[in-house]
């Protein structure tokens, strides 16, 4: 049933760790006394999905490649979130969705403004050159050492970014939590949360 699909594995919102839907219905439905646990949720299942599996990995197996991929999926996760949509698929009045989600990102996200600037060659030559030719492009390279980004090599560490972006799930969070569920930051959380709501059904 899709009330009994869990939502997260792993949290200290309930008994069993597991939230379910179910959960999730239930808190929101309690209104502004239910809104701290959901905007737990979200973070305890944005970090066991994307920061998890990376910092619990021994670092012998790390990748800077890995790492970047994983990355770029969380970002356009919670940018989908932060904007309102249901995914970051082309539609006909926004094709370019994906690479404006980074666009977006690195131009709100203030640990990452050094980033605004390259925001459209970051997306094609880092997210979309892992994701659609298996490597960097565009003279792109990942690394882990050194500052977060060489402008002038155009390398990115990526042991640094991720515990950046970690820190964005805790700061988006820590918004929610502060805000009304009034505000146009929890109208736009609910439109992404009822899309994945209306995915767990058969």
């Amino acid at each position: 049933m899709p009330d009994d699909t869990i939502l997260c594995w792993r949290s200290k919102l309930t008994a069993t760790g597991h939230v379910t839907v179910a959960d999730y219905k239930t808190w929101a439905a309690d209104g502004e006394k239910g809104k701290k646990k959901i905007a737990q949720l979200l973070a305890y299942r944005l970090t066991e999905r994307y920061v998890d599996p990376v910092t619990h990995l021994e670092p012998r197996w790390k990748s800077g490649f890995s790492i970047m991929a994983v990355s770029c999926l969380l970002i356009e996760t919670l940018e989908t979130f932060c904007q309102g949509w249901e995914s970051t698929e082309p539609t006909k009045s926004q094709p370019g969705k994906s690479k404006h989600a980074f666009q977006l990102f690195f131009s709100h996200q203030r640990q990452f403004k050094q980033f605004q600037s390259h925001a459209a060659a970051f997306w094609k030559h880092v997210r979309c050159g892992i994701l659609h030719q298996g490597e960097t492009t565009g003279g792109w390279i990942v690394g882990r050492k050194g500052p977060l980004f060489d402008k002038n090599d155009l390398e990115v560490n990526a042991t640094k970014f991720h515990s950046l972006l970690t820190q964005a799930i805790t700061d988006y969070s820590h918004q929610l939590q502060k805000e009304p569920l009034s505000a146009d930051i929890w109208q736009k959380f609910k439109t992404k949360m009822n899309a994945i709501i209306k995915n767990c059904e058969p």
